[in-house]
């Protein structure tokens, strides 16, 4: 188990934090505490010295965005002026328009405090430019990175990602927000660079295939000559897909993979594994600090409600009870991993001297239909105990049914991640068990889905 992961030592202003701050948790919204995988409490999540309270992150996705909530006062020190390690807060709110009774209408409200942040040294505070920070993965990395403190640049097109991810950060000091795209020149001058910007899902990769290998391409390509030209480490988001349809499991980093280069999923497949023969290019012939991480699948709050992803797809369909979709005969097996697990992965990558490619996911393994009947046992309890509103006004005792499509062209049959090295050379594994994780992301699309409706 990491370092991170304990939560016997938390910072001080971790400690300072978790009293001030006064959001809705899972904490507080569940049946009781948080625990790992080895039943421990988890207070907050990252390395040590770069530690997030599990609190404050949640509140950022887990409050009703209609909600009026009232702003902490900082903590005030001896002398009774401000604690110079508070940032105060934002609130973006939502409500239906009543003064021009537009049958769908939405309005944004916010004011100019924000989530607390820790305050460090202009030594310590390092300049990280994250592309396809909008994302999914990255709207949580640049969480992780604003509240320790970091100068946050975000860089993203809004293929895929939005706006509404990171707008609690918009306007704060150390974050700024470009749109732009990564196939074309950009440049600034930063110490890190996560190099997350292409679409990831089946739906949206395939939608442009040509779009998504440029981006992989031509994108890396110039990252990386940025990298080069500020002296910036680089990490490279890659993927588990480029095993392709693996022939060893679990998948280790020496296995070159089985991808069809002509297929569907080629756009994706072989643009990932351009781009990390791209970024090992540059290491080799001009000397560039590499990290590449091979990410497994992925989920939790803030994924694309329409975007064809497993977890996603399962948890809206079962909120709503329609049938879940499973293609094939379900058989096929995932292993899935929980989004905090992966930005303390990615994280713990960048600080670390290891050069090579580094699987991180999780071992938990199950085919596609257990997947399925998990999420939709997992609903149903929640619904039972009165955690999640039945957005179809159904009766609480009606499970959805569980309905079969024809396959998909080069679906892996197997997915599951050899995690020895990043255990070796990362000191990190998996904190956040899976069942959790499925809980706070249906909560997430409970409280999205609802607020949608009512809309």
């Amino acid at each position: 188990m990491q370092a991170s992961g304990s939560s016997s030592r938390p910072d001080p202003l971790s400690l300072k934090v978790l009293k001030t701050a006064s959001h809705k948790s899972l904490r507080s919204s569940s049946r009781g505490s948080i625990t790992d995988r080895e039943g421990k409490e988890i207070i907050q999540v990252g390395k040590l010295g770069e530690q997030v309270p599990i609190d404050l992150l949640q509140s950022l996705y887990l409050n009703d965005p209609r909600d009026a909530v009232e702003t902490p006062s900082p903590p005030s020190t001896a002398s009774g002026r401000s604690s110079p390690a508070f940032q105060p807060e934002v609130h973006h709110a939502r409500v239906a328009s009543a003064e021009h009774h537009w049958p769908r209408s939405i309005s944004f409200t916010s004011t100019s405090t924000y989530p607390p942040v820790k305050k460090l040294s202009a030594k310590e505070r390092k300049r990280v430019l994250v592309t396809g920070g909008a994302g999914f993965v990255g709207s949580h990395l640049v969480d992780r990175l604003m509240f320790c403190g970091h100068d946050v640049v975000v860089l993203d097109n809004f293929f895929s990602g939005s706006k509404t991810a990171i707008s609690h950060w918009v306007g704060h000091p150390n974050f700024e927000l470009v749109r732009a795209d990564v196939v074309e020149p950009f440049l600034i001058e930063v110490d890190q660079i996560y190099h997350l910007a292409c679409p990831a899902s089946p739906k949206a990769y395939q939608a442009n295939a040509v779009k998504t290998l440029k981006t992989n391409f031509m994108g890396t390509m110039n990252m990386l000559g940025l990298a080069k030209r500020v002296k910036a480490r680089f990490l490279l988001s890659s993927t588990s897909e480029v095993y392709g349809s693996p022939k060893e499991h679990p998948q280790k980093e020496e296995y070159w993979g089985n991808v069809n280069p002509n297929g569907p999923r080629a756009c994706y497949d072989e643009g990932k594994r351009v781009a990390e023969a791209l970024t090992y290019g540059y290491m080799r012939q001009d000397g560039v600090d590499v990290r590449v991480a091979r990410i497994f699948n992925c989920f939790g709050p803030r994924m694309n409600p329409n975007d064809g992803r497993l977890v996603s797809n399962f948890i809206v369909a079962a909120l709503h009870n329609e049938p879940i979709e499973v293609y094939g005969d379900g058989s096929q097996t995932r292993s899935l991993m929980y989004i905090h697990d992966l930005v303390s992965g990615l994280m713990a990558l960048m600080a670390s001297d290891f050069s090579d490619p580094v699987n991180i996911g999780t071992e938990d393994e199950l085919s596609v239909l257990g997947w399925a009947e998990k999420v939709r046992d997992t609903v149903w309890e929640m619904r039972q105990r009165g955690e999640i509103p039945d957005l179809r006004g159904e009766e609480k005792g009606k499970k959805c049914e569980i309905v079969f499509k024809d396959a998909v062209v080069d679906d892996p049959p197997r997915r599951r991640p050899d995690i020895t090295r990043a255990r070796e050379e990362l000191a990190w594994e998996p904190r956040f068990p899976t069942d959790l994780g499925i809980e706070e992301t249906i909560r997430y699309f409970a409280k999205t889905e609802a607020a949608d409706l009512e809309n």
